[in-house]
């Protein structure tokens, strides 16, 4: 994410603000968080969250959702939203019961493997009660109608997160919360899924989606899109957003399909940028490794009461025309937070500090500040400045998941580390990361092994002091 004005603070302090397959397995890190999620004795009942310490009702257990089928219709002038979402899930251990997590919209149908079943909500939480106990291992499919207006949820520092209606259509973002503002989800970075999205909209709207578009047909006024996202996502990262868009597609050299969507209001000022992302990609692939899509790209909406821009999984989505700086940042997400996911909120720092610090990366390389003057004017701070207010390896709860420490400091983590190991060493650490965790989880502790391991050298006390240790540390 890339906040761009107040409320979020800026990912770049040093520089003033701004603001798989169709099925896929089940993690260690997930399995591990849904047995911690269910209470001792409730064995059969999936539990209410996945067991984040920061949003206790995020995600559920007993179940992994290994695909999503949205069949979404949106009226942008009522701005009424009927939806149909079919999850295909593996039971993790016999279930009489399990959640799902749903905002706001009414349920006006639900079955389990085609038998209707009971359910109720109970604030976020859709309860599902199936006609019979689902086995240990058994392969289900949830179906779920569902209308209303969608409305976006308040995150903890103050911005809106989900499905956010605008004057042609909606911006749809949705960390950490927002999934669940249009569609019923497993809603937590720990259970990644493929989708299909069908969205369709007034003839002359243009529906975005992840992945790639597999098919468009319109019929009596209205224009459907079918958007496909064959490769592992977390729910958050998902999109469907709406609006009156220039559309660009193309095909990169390396065989990467690309979709822009700009809103005209927004085009001129996101032309020249837009322009740079092969560029933008090829040198990310280098450091990082292959790129680990099938499909790129830029929805760059005209949301001027939004104030962020996220990575949305193969296609960043931007409130406004983004600098060069968004670009590279979102897209080293595309590595960094949605090919390898977190475990838990609270280890954020390994999706911003690292794509913070490819922008740092980039600037060095491409005739800017080195990375080390950037890092040493940010420690040139005062003790009292915001920068040092909490260790990015634990913000403390989710007001603080995009505050300047995540951001700034992470990075500085990545260039101490850097420091320790030397160039050569860094960059394979870099790699293996992405490489190692592909469509996959890591936590911090997971970081820190590795660093270790592929450098050979005991680095407990730069991560001590760089990412663990509220304050300045007293030497840089």
């Amino acid at each position: 994410m890339t906040p761009s004005r107040p409320p979020r603070p800026s990912h770049r302090p040093a520089h003033g603000p701004r603001r798989r397959a169709l099925t896929a397995t089940v993690p260690l890190a997930l399995a591990a968080l849904l047995a911690s999620a269910s209470p001792a004795g409730a064995t059969t009942t999936g539990g209410a969250g996945a067991g984040d310490p920061y949003f206790p009702l995020a995600g559920n257990g007993g179940y992994h959702v290994a695909h999503y089928g949205l069949d979404l219709r949106y009226d942008t002038a009522t701005r009424h939203l009927d939806g149909t979402a079919v999850l295909t899930a593996r039971a993790t251990r016999r279930l009489t019961r399990f959640d799902l997590d749903l905002s706001g919209l009414k349920v006006t149908g639900l079955t389990v493997d085609r038998a209707p079943a009971a359910h109720r909500r109970d604030g976020q939480e859709l309860v599902v009660t199936p006609r019979r106990a689902l086995r240990k291992g058994q392969t289900f499919q949830v179906t779920v109608t569902y209308r209303g207006t969608p409305k976006p949820v308040t995150d903890p520092d103050g911005s809106p997160d989900g499905w956010i209606a605008t004057d042609d259509g909606a911006f749809v973002a949705g960390e950490p919360q927002g999934a669940m503002t249009w569609f019923p989800a497993n809603n937590h970075p720990t259970d990644k899924s493929s989708y299909d999205i069908t969205v369709t909209v007034p003839q002359g709207r243009t529906a975005v989606a992840n992945g790639v578009l597999v098919g468009r047909r319109t019929h009596q006024g209205r224009t459907t899109f079918h958007w496909r996202q064959s490769e592992p996502m977390a729910a958050y990262l998902a999109t469907a957003t709406v609006g009156t868009f220039q559309v660009r597609q193309y095909t990169t050299r390396d065989g990467i399909r690309v979709y822009d969507a700009v809103d005209p209001r927004e085009a001129t000022a996101a032309a020249p940028v837009l322009k740079k992302l092969p560029s933008v990609l090829e040198w990310e692939s280098r450091l990082f490794g292959p790129y680990p899509f099938r499909s790129a790209g830029s929805i760059v909406d005209h949301a001027p009461d939004v104030g962020y821009a996220l990575e949305t999984q193969g296609r960043p989505v931007y409130d406004s025309a983004p600098d060069l700086d968004t670009l590279v940042h979102e897209n080293a997400h595309q590595w960094f937070g949605d090919s390898v996911s977190l475990t838990s909120w609270k280890d954020i720092w390994l999706n911003e500090g690292f794509a913070t610090y490819a922008e740092w990366l980039y600037e060095e390389q491409h005739g800017g500040d080195s990375a080390q003057k950037t890092f040493d004017a940010l420690y040139a701070r005062p003790a009292g400045d915001p920068l040092w207010a909490y260790p990015p390896g634990d913000p403390g709860n989710g007001a603080n998941l995009f505050g300047t420490p995540v951001y700034a400091r992470g990075a500085m983590v990545l260039h101490a580390l850097r420091t320790a190991v030397g160039d050569r060493a860094f960059y394979r650490v870099l790699r293996a990361w992405a490489s190692e965790h592909r469509y996959g989880h890591g936590t911090t502790a997971d970081f820190e092994r590795l660093a270790e391991r592929v450098s050979g050298k005991d680095l407990d006390a730069v991560f001590t002091t760089w990412l663990h240790t509220r304050g300045k540390p007293s030497s840089p």
